[in-house]
């Protein structure tokens, strides 16, 4: 009989890795600082409420996370996961930036170093027992993880340490809110 993947998530081993909440309409200043969350989209009210309501859910279903959560530089991504995790829990790690860079025109020298990196990243185990969670950005299309609507997650099995990942499911926040 085949787990379903709410049983999977609780024995943990898996990667979280998920959109930022929805944000502002707009654009970011071409000269973002990470400092400053007025040169940057910034979540809406819904994307706060989206926040909140993944980390419940998170909690009520029982699926166990490792500290910290690993996020994007960027005011949203930060934001997302400090409502969702609290604020002691988040590790920012700017190599997730470089997520969101990917939808400019980089050489692709670089668009393949960032693809390297994030196939090792994935491809970490996470501690035994527990799953680790990434609040970042979405990736272009036919790149990366793909295109991911606000607050959806890809859940990723990392393979070998350091040797790549298999996706096991897309959901969008609704599916998320919906496990049971």
């Amino acid at each position: 009989m085949k787990q379903s993947l709410l049983d999977l998530l609780r024995q943990g081993g898996y990667i979280l890795y998920a959109k930022h909440g929805e944000a502002t309409v707009g654009h970011d200043q071409p000269q973002i600082d990470f400092r400053d969350c007025s040169t940057q989209r910034n979540l809406s009210d819904y994307g706060l409420d989206q926040s909140i309501n993944y980390g419940e859910k998170l909690r009520d279903l029982g699926i166990p996370i490792h500290s910290p959560i690993s996020a994007s530089p960027l005011c949203r991504t930060m934001e997302t996961a400090m409502m969702a995790f609290g604020w002691e829990n988040i590790a920012v790690d700017p190599f997730w930036y470089d997520i969101f860079r990917l939808k400019d025109n980089l050489p692709q020298e670089e668009v393949t170093a960032i693809l390297d990196t994030l196939k090792i990243k994935l491809g970490v185990k996470p501690n035994l027992g527990y799953n680790t969670a990434i609040i970042a950005h979405s990736f272009p299309i036919n790149l990366g993880l793909g295109q991911i609507p606000d607050m959806g997650t890809i859940v990723i099995k990392p393979n070998v340490q350091g040797k790549g990942y298999e996706i096991i499911d897309k959901l969008t926040f609704e599916d998320f809110m919906n496990l049971q």
